[in-house]
């Protein structure tokens, strides 16, 4: 039940949104929740309220696997549930705010929260389910060190013992959030990324690896054994349940997320069937895999943020299309600092036809010579596919220079199609 001055606020923050729009400044979410946040501090747990929440919060996948959920969660009851959820990424707390404001009477809610707000978060919306992915590096200057988000959400969760925590137990740091937890669902999503995690976050003893397992070396933290788990084909659940799993989203790490998005409804009373059935009908998420006609090309665009997420993206890629554009970035949401570029293999492009684009191409440029791959440099991102031979192209970018690109295909597409001049 909202306040008159809960109200009163989401009035303000529904009429800054529509001048947001009318101006054509942008889709006026966050200014819509800022405004709305600004009038009335208590308007997320206001909106909160009278909702099951899942929380889902990770470094690399927490759109895709909020996503996934969304669709999960829709089949939960009558058919077309609705599901308050931020499906274009705003996933702090005006964003969220935005988000629940605009399905009020939706019982059901699927947020993804940045993983620095997720104590706040669940103190004001009380989750039933928080989805825990995966930690690792992330824009140092901007972000902070690992060790002590893990520690923060384990504080985070300690507060809500009711919550049911669906987590991720392939990635040490992640489990070392959950492992104190009384209702902890452990799923084994994957981890091929482990350069973050080679000592224990608890005692900083040395993590070792056999295979799937791992371990800290003279204590007792190992990883649990799962009740969730997927392979080339099917996921797995408790009491030997067992069903196939085709997605629409490419690579391994997405199953993963779809596993964990299947596991957090079914948590929640979706039918399994149901819930896999959904998250695999996923085929876009805020621009993510969506491809196009541009010209000559068709164009597949992939978001990496960070050294873990660059390596799953890169095994993605497609090295048989006639050219890959690797766009790059260094604003503040991407990380002023992009040392993390020298963490990121990029040798296995020696056969294929590279070019190097975006604000920070000439550093990227540098990079791809050290690993001995032949490139061009072009750094407008659009000019750089043009230059690529007719055919399919593969384009890789980092947070700003995704943005950039998604703005301005828009435009360019209908241009290529004759609607415009522009």
């Amino acid at each position: 039940m909202l306040t008159p001055r809960g109200r009163l606020a989401l009035a303000a923050g529904r009429a800054a949104r529509w001048a947001s729009r009318a101006t054509g400044r942008g889709e006026g979410a966050m200014i819509g929740g800022l405004i709305a946040m600004t009038l009335d501090r208590s308007i997320l747990r206001q909106l909160g309220q009278g909702r099951r929440t899942a929380i889902v919060t990770g470094t690399n996948g927490k759109s895709t696997t909020t996503r996934m959920l969304a669709a999960a969660l829709g089949t939960v009851g009558s058919a077309g549930t609705a599901v308050a959820t931020n499906a274009e990424g705003a996933n702090m707390d005006a964003g969220l705010v935005a988000a629940l404001a605009a399905a009020r009477h939706a019982e059901l809610a699927a947020l993804e929260v940045d993983e620095m707000h997720v104590p706040q978060v669940a103190d004001a919306v009380h989750p039933a389910v928080v989805v825990l992915l995966n930690l690792s590096r992330d824009q140092l200057d901007r972000v902070g060190e690992i060790n002590h988000i893990e520690r923060t959400l384990r504080a985070g969760l300690a507060r809500h013992r009711d919550a049911i925590v669906v987590a991720n137990c392939d990635d040490v740091l992640m489990t070392s959030a959950a492992y104190d937890h009384p209702n902890v669902v452990w799923v084994a999503a994957g981890g091929s990324w482990a350069n973050d995690s080679v000592s224990c976050p608890r005692s900083g003893e040395v993590i070792v690896r056999d295979g799937s397992h791992w371990h800290s070396t003279g204590t007792d933290f190992k990883r649990p054994t799962p009740q969730w788990w997927f392979d080339d084909t099917s996921v797995h659940g408790p009491d030997g349940l067992c069903l196939p799993m085709r997605l629409a989203l490419p690579g391994v790490v997405n199953r993963g997320n779809a596993t964990q998005a299947v596991a957090a409804a079914v948590t929640m009373g979706a039918d399994p069937a149901a819930a896999v059935t959904a998250a695999g009908a996923v085929d876009e998420v805020a621009g993510r895999y969506r491809t196009l006609t541009l010209g000559q090309h068709t164009v597949r665009v992939l978001l990496a943020k960070n050294p873990a997420g660059w390596q799953e993206a890169l095994s993605m890629v497609d090295k048989t299309a006639a050219g890959v554009v690797i766009s790059v970035n260094g604003q503040v949401p991407d990380g002023e600092d992009l040392s993390w570029l020298w963490d990121v293999r990029f040798e296995h492009f020696e056969q294929t036809s590279v070019v190097a684009a975006g604000e920070r191409g000439t550093d990227l440029a540098v990079r791809l010579g050290y690993a001995g791959v032949p490139h061009t440099l072009v750094h407008d991102t659009v000019a750089a596919i043009r230059s690529c031979p007719p055919g399919h192209v593969e384009v890789i970018a980092n947070y700003t220079a995704f943005l950039q690109l998604n703005r301005r295909f828009g435009g360019q597409e209908r241009s290529d199609r004759g609607i415009n001049s522009a």
